[in-house]
C-alpha cells in the first residue's frame, strides 16, 4: 500500500483537470506552483477552453494527455468529479488528488456522491486523496499540487494535515524561520487515503525523520495504533488532536462510560504506540524541530543558563509542570562558574549571569554545566540587552551545544531584535523559542521518546487467558437483553475466568431463605433488575445481614424501595451474595469507541469513582505492560502497594482481570460497556472478588 503511494509525491507526469489562465483561480495556483519550485516531471494542464497555460500546452481531456501521466490533480465542481475520475480510470491514470469541496462536508447528499467516486477509483484500481483538500507537497524534488504560497526550508519533517487551512498556515508560519520539512501532506476527506496510510509512507521516506499529524479524527484506530506501534520504534510521531474536550462526548449509563470522555481513547492509544501527542501548533512545531535536530537526553535534569531571573524562573516552573528536574550541580562546576563569571552571579541552578552577560560567559557558562554528570540537558536563555550581541551568544550557544552531545535548548526573548540570531541558529539546525515557557513541553518530548525506545517492544496481541468462548457465546446468543444486571452478566464473566463472591439469585423470598442458609451468614441482598444499574440509588442493596429477621427486612425493603422509584421496574428476583472479607475496592470496566473499538477503564472503586475520578484508560486488546501502565497511572496505586505502611494488595490479580476483560471485549463486538465495580482487591497473592457488575449490549 505505501509502494502505490509513492506516485503521489516521485510523479514522472502530471495533469491539472480543470487548469485555468485566470490567476484569480486555485488551478492557476496550482499549476504554476507545479512550474515554479523545481519540479521536474511532465505538467500537462487539462481545459477544453484553452489551447496554452503558463506556457504549457493546454489539452481537452484526459484522454489526450500524452505520456508520461502518473497523477490527476483534479479542480472542478463537485457533480463533475465522478465523470472526470472515470475517465482518468479509463485513461490507465493510477493515482488522482481531489482539491474539489461538495462532498461529505456538506451533508447527506455530498456523502452520497463521495461514495459514488469511492467505488470508481476501486474499480480501477486507483488511490486517491481527498476530496476537499489543499494538495501536497513534496519539497525535496518541488513536486507541488498546493495552490499554497511559499516555499519552507527544506528539512525532516513530513506533515500530515487533514485541514487544508492548518497546512496552509503552517507553511507561512515556517516560511522565513528555518524549521525544515520534507513534505507537506493534506488529506482533506481521507475517503481513501488516511493518516495511517501517510504515515506508513514517510515512515519508509529517507528524507523524514519526524513524523508530525494535525488529526481532527482518526477513522481506523485500530490500524493506526497498529501502524504507529512500528513506526515509532523508528521515527518520532507527534499529533495534535483537535476536539479534545468532552463536549461531544455522549452521556451513559456506566462508570466507565461517564468518565471516558471524547479525547480519552486517543489519549490512551497515543500513549500505548508511542505517538507524542502536543496541546498546540507552537508546541507541535517546536518539539517536531527539536525532534529532527537534537540528540536525546539520558535522563529528565536540565541546567538553565539565563542573564535574567524572571525568565529562569517561568522555566524552572515550566520544566516542573512537564516533568523535568532542575539539575544539582556538583561542587567542581560551581567552582569553575566562579572563576570567571561575575562575582555577584548566582552559579546554582538557574545560572543567572545577570544582564551584562557576554557571549564568552554564555559559551563558558553552558560548557561547565554541560560536562557536569548531573545535567541530561540545558536551556540557554538571552534577554537582549543594548551593549550584547545576540548573535554572538547565539553563536556561543551553538557552539557549546555542538562540543556536548546533549541537547540544548535555546530561548532568545523578543522579535524583531533576534531574527539573525534565529536565522544562525536554524540554519545551523539549533533549536531556539521565543519564550521560556516553551521549553517544557521540548525537553520533555524528547525524554518521552527516548524512555519509549529504551522500553521493549511488545506483542500487539493480549496474553492468552483461559476462556469458554462457547459457553460465553451460548449466554449472548441466549437473550434479547440490552441492559444487563448483575445476576445475568455473572455467568458471562466466569466464562472467561473472572472470580466471583459466591451468590444465589432467588426469585421469592423462601428462595432467598435457601439461599442465605446455602451461602452462610452473612450476606449481602441486591435487586435482580435490568431497569435498575445502579442499586445504591435506587435504595436495593442491602449488606451484613445476620439472620433470618433482618433477611425479611431487607427483602421487603428493597422491593418498596424500587417500585417507588420506578413502578414500571423489571424484577428478576433478588441475588443473594457471600459478604466478602476486607479489602481495597477498584473498578475496571470497558466502553466501546468508535475509533478504537474497547476502550478498557481502571480506577479506585465503589461509590467514589466519579467523585475522586482517578482513572486510566487503554485500548484493547491490552498487553500486560498495558495494564501494568493503567495502574501506575492512578493514585490508587499508592494504596494498592501499601501506603504509609499499610497492606499490600494483589495487583497482578488486577491485572489478570483486566486483561480477560479486554479479550472478552474483543471477542464480542456487540458489547458496548461492561464493568466490574467494585472489584474486591485482597492482600497480595490472594486474588481479587468481582462484587457487582453489569453490562450493556448494542
Amino acid at each position: 500500500m505505501t509502494s502505490s503511494l509513492k506516485i503521489f509525491f516521485e510523479p514522472t507526469g502530471v495533469a491539472i483537470i480543470g487548469a485555468s489562465d485566470n490567476p484569480d483561480k486555485l488551478s492557476n495556483g496550482i499549476l504554476k506552483n507545479l512550474l515554479e519550485y523545481g519540479y521536474q516531471g511532465g505538467v500537462y494542464p487539462v481545459n477544453p477552453k484553452s489551447k496554452e497555460i503558463l506556457g504549457k500546452t493546454c489539452y481537452p481531456d484526459i484522454s489526450a494527455v500524452p505520456d508520461p501521466l502518473d497523477l490527476a490533480v483534479i479542480i472542478l465542481p463537485a457533480q463533475a468529479i465522478p465523470g472526470v475520475l472515470e475517465a482518468c480510470g479509463k485513461r490507465g491514470v493510477k493515482s488522482a488528488t481531489v482539491i474539489s469541496g461538495g462532498f461529505k462536508e456538506i451533508g447527506v447528499e455530498g456523502k452520497a456522491l463521495e461514495g459514488q467516486i469511492l467505488e470508481i477509483i476501486h474499480k480501477y484500481g486507483m488511490r486517491m486523496i481527498g476530496p476537499n483538500c489543499v494538495g501536497s507537497f513534496n519539497l525535496i524534488n518541488g513536486m507541488n499540487t498546493t495552490f499554497i504560497k511559499g516555499k519552507p526550508a527544506t528539512g525532516g519533517i513530513g506533515f500530515i494535515s487533514q485541514s487544508g487551512a492548518v497546512c496552509g498556515g503552517i507553511v507561512d508560519h515556517v516560511l522565513d524561520n528555518g524549521i525544515g520539512f520534507s513534505h507537506f501532506l493534506s488529506l482533506g476527506n481521507e475517503a481513501d487515503v488516511t493518516e495511517t496510510d501517510m504515515m506508513e509512507y514517510l515512515a519508509e521516506d529517507d528524507d523524514t525523520s519526524v513524523i508530525a499529524i494535525y488529526a481532527e479524527g482518526i477513522q481506523d484506530g485500530q490500524r493506526f495504533m497498529q501502524t504507529a506501534r512500528k513506526v515509532t520504534r523508528r521515527k518520532p510521531v507527534l499529533v495534535l488532536k483537535a476536539g479534545r474536550s468532552d463536549e461531544g462526548a455522549r452521556a451513559v449509563s456506566s462508570h466507565t462510560g461517564s468518565l471516558a470522555g471524547s479525547h480519552t481513547a486517543y489519549q490512551a492509544a497515543f500513549q500505548q504506540s508511542g505517538v507524542i501527542e502536543v496541546k498546540n501548533s507552537t508546541d507541535l512545531l517546536n518539539v517536531a524541530m527539536a525532534l529532527d535536530w537534537m540528540p536525546l537526553p539520558k535522563g529528565n535534569r536540565a541546567a538553565i543558563v539565563t542573564n535574567a531571573g524572571g525568565p529562569a524562573a517561568l522555566a524552572s516552573d515550566n520544566l516542573a509542570e512537564n516533568g523535568i528536574q532542575l539539575a544539582h550541580f556538583s561542587q567542581t562546576t560551581q567552582d569553575k562558574l566562579r572563576e570567571k563569571l561575575n562575582p555577584a552571579a548566582q552559579v546554582a541552578n538557574p545560572v543567572d549571569m545577570l544582564g551584562g552577560a557576554t557571549e564568552d560567559e554564555y559559551g563558558y557558562a553552558l560548557d561547565c554545566v554541560l560536562a557536569d554528570e548531573n545535567v541530561d540537558m540545558a536551556l540557554g536563555v538571552l534577554v537582549p540587552q543594548a551593549l550584547v550581541d545576540s548573535v554572538k551568544v547565539a553563536q556561543a550557544m551553538l557552539d557549546a551545544a555542538r562540543k556536548s552531545g546533549k541537547p540544548v535548548l535555546v530561548c532568545i526573548m523578543g522579535s524583531v531584535s533576534v531574527r539573525a540570531a534565529q536565522q544562525l541558529l536554524h540554519t545551523n539546525h539549533q533549536p531556539m523559542v521565543d519564550y521560556p515557557e516553551l521549553s517544557g513541553v521540548v525537553f520533555s518530548a524528547l525524554k518521552q521518546y527516548a524512555d519509549y525506545l529504551k522500553s521493549q517492544p511488545e506483542e500487539d496481541m493480549a496474553l492468552e487467558i483461559e476462556k469458554d468462548q462457547a459457553k460465553a457465546q451460548n449466554i449472548l446468543s441466549g437473550s434479547d437483553l440490552k441492559n444487563w444486571g448483575e445476576h445475568v452478566t455473572r455467568p458471562l464473566l466466569e466464562a472467561y475466568g473472572v472470580s466471583l463472591i459466591q451468590g444465589k439469585l432467588a426469585c421469592d423470598f423462601q428462595e432467598a431463605l435457601d439461599a442465605a442458609k446455602a451461602l452462610g451468614y452473612p450476606v449481602v441482598m441486591k435487586v435482580a433488575s435490568q431497569d435498575v444499574l445502579h442499586k445504591s440509588d435506587y435504595g436495593a442493596i442491602a449488606v451484613n445481614i445476620r439472620n433470618e429477621g433482618e433477611l425479611e427486612n431487607a427483602y421487603n425493603r428493597i422491593l418498596e424501595n424500587v417500585h417507588e422509584q420506578d413502578a414500571t421496574a423489571r424484577i428478576d428476583g433478588v441475588l443473594l451474595e457471600k459478604m466478602a472479607a476486607k479489602g481495597q475496592e477498584v473498578i475496571i470496566g470497558m466502553k466501546r469507541d468508535p475509533s478504537f473499538g474497547p476502550l478498557m477503564m481502571f480506577g479506585m472503586g465503589g461509590i467514589f469513582v466519579e467523585l475522586f475520578k482517578d482513572v486510566a484508560f487503554g485500548v484493547a486488546p491490552l498487553t500486560q505492560a498495558d495494564a501494568q501502565a493503567m495502574l501506575e497511572q492512578t493514585k490508587a496505586v499508592k494504596l494498592l502497594s501499601g501506603w504509609r505502611g499499610g497492606l499490600q494488595y494483589d495487583q497482578d490479580a488486577i491485572i489478570a482481570n483486566l486483561l480477560r476483560l479486554s479479550q472478552l471485549a474483543v471477542d464480542f463486538p456487540q458489547i458496548h460497556e461492561i464493568e466490574i465495580n467494585p472489584l474486591l482487591v485482597l492482600p497480595k497473592g490472594q486474588g481479587a472478588l468481582a462484587l457487582d457488575c453489569r453490562m450493556i449490549l448494542d
